[in-house]
């Protein structure tokens, strides 16, 4: 796809990430609007996967997996747009025997979702397994992991960490939400992590931070993660802006989860389509 089309669709996931939140009067939109642009280019252009046809194992496809489990409406919102399920369903977000609940499961039979996820610091290792499966079946598949960086305080985290790099998984991409905001405050002020770059590299995997917000650099940093001849596990490290596209969102000192007053929400949504219209008359 052209940037256009991908900004496109980037913009409709932000429109479904805030109605969904405000029809549930629940959420975390903050980080799931963060997320929107580096998701959006990893489902629309970068994953071979098949959402008509959806299996638990995913053999002969790539793999995506949520290991930051609060962030679910920007991820249903990119599971519907690209054909998991009708876009109607998203309406359904935290409502009661729904489908679609603040945190993924697997027992809801969701497709696009293979494991449930919320409690922290567990998706690098179920992508772990994931990747050596395939390794093992000589599936030529790419297996997608995300966490955020508040998530990193988990130790297992780096447990899983050294194991991919001791197993040689090229076939395993993680990234890194890092949007410096966790429940509690700045995760810097929280648990400093810096300088994560060099943390991923002495644990032996090969690094790149991107901009997460620019899909262009996005794009750039996944194809230079594929076509790496060496064996090592991959880390894109996202800088992101939480509430990504909603200026009264951006500049909140918390926004990790929140409620707004219906206005807000209105003027939100406001705010988004003025930018969609202009960017179809760009």
């Amino acid at each position: 796809m052209e940037i256009q089309q991908l900004t496109a669709i980037a913009s409709q996931v932000r429109r479904d990430i805030l109605r969904m939140v405000a029809g549930a009067n629940s959420g975390h939109p903050g980080g799931s609007l963060g997320c929107a642009d580096f998701l959006t280019v990893l489902y629309f252009e970068i994953m071979q996967h098949r959402p008509d046809a959806f299996t638990m194992d995913g053999n002969g496809e790539d793999l995506f997996f949520l290991s930051n489990g609060h962030i679910s409406p920007v991820w249903y919102s990119i599971l519907s747009r690209s054909g998991y399920f009708p876009t109607e369903e998203l309406g359904t977000f935290r409502k009661l025997n729904a489908r679609l609940q603040g945190h993924p499961s697997t027992d809801k039979k969701v497709p696009g979702v293979r494991m449930a996820s919320g409690s922290l610091g567990q998706g690098l290792s179920v992508a772990i397994g994931a990747a050596q499966t395939k390794k093992l079946n000589n599936d030529p598949g790419t297996v997608f992991v995300l966490h955020g960086d508040g998530e990193l305080q988990e130790g297992s985290t780096w447990e899983a960490a050294m194991s991919a790099a001791h197993h040689r998984l090229d076939n395993l991409i993680c990234l890194v939400d890092i949007n410096n905001q966790q429940a509690d405050g700045p995760s810097r002020q929280i648990l400093g992590f810096e300088p994560l770059a060099d943390k991923w590299a002495a644990f032996g995997w090969h690094v790149q931070r991107v901009d997460g917000n620019d899909l262009a650099a996005v794009l750039a940093a996944f194809d230079a993660a594929r076509a790496l001849p060496d064996a090592r596990p991959r880390v894109i490290l996202c800088d992101t802006l939480m509430g990504k596209g909603v200026p009264f969102l951006e500049t909140r000192d918390k926004n990790h989860f929140i409620r707004v007053d219906p206005p807000e929400w209105q003027q939100a949504l406001a705010v988004l389509d003025q930018s969609q219209t202009a960017g179809a008359q760009a």
